[in-house]
């Protein structure tokens, strides 16, 4: 079957071209990047723990997980991605060279908590009921150190929280319940 072509067809066409084209190089007509940070600023509200971390060793299984505390920022000590075996295979495990680790989380009250990373690392949060769906995830406040957030709406109970494909042997993190 042909389709005539009309000028609404032919506008459409010419369109596509630079859109699809934007996609993987970047353009003159892109924003410039944000500049460097001169400074770290501390975040508030619910992040403002992130400056004091407590020092924590992340746990090779779910048996051995280290306790992360709801408002309560922990420098992570991770451990090779060989080492590592977590209760729910990773979307994204990260190769032999990568980081990882296990930690608990003891949830007390029905709520939404946002779990801010330092790094792009992959997060699952694992429930009695199984992988927890993220409701919303972001970039924390320009300059803080949280490069990645992840929120999840968590009934009261045991979770494992589950770092993986981390490119460094450390990352730091924070539970935080939002109001």
């Amino acid at each position: 079957m042909r389709f005539p072509f009309t000028p609404l067809a032919a506008s459409c066409l010419m369109l596509a071209g630079p859109l699809c084209a934007q996609e993987g190089a970047p353009s003159s007509s892109m924003p410039p990047a944000a500049p460097a940070c001169t400074a770290p600023v501390a975040p508030t509200g619910a992040l403002a723990p992130w400056s004091n971390p407590a020092s924590l060793t992340a746990g090779a299984d779910g048996a051995h997980a280290a306790l992360l505390k709801a408002g309560q920022a922990a420098q992570i000590a991770l451990l090779p991605t060989p080492a590592v075996t977590y209760p729910l295979q990773p979307e994204k495990p990260g190769g032999s060279v990568s980081h990882g680790g296990v930690m608990a989380l003891e949830v007390a009250q029905a709520g939404t908590y946002r779990i801010a990373l330092s790094s792009g690392a992959w997060l699952d949060v694992v429930g009695a009921d199984g992988a927890q769906r993220s409701v919303a995830h972001g970039h924390g406040p320009e300059c803080s150190g949280i490069r990645k957030m992840v929120d999840f709406a968590l009934k009261p109970g045991h979770y494992t929280v589950q770092v993986s494909a981390n490119g460094q042997d450390t990352i730091r993190v924070l539970v935080a319940a939002l109001p």
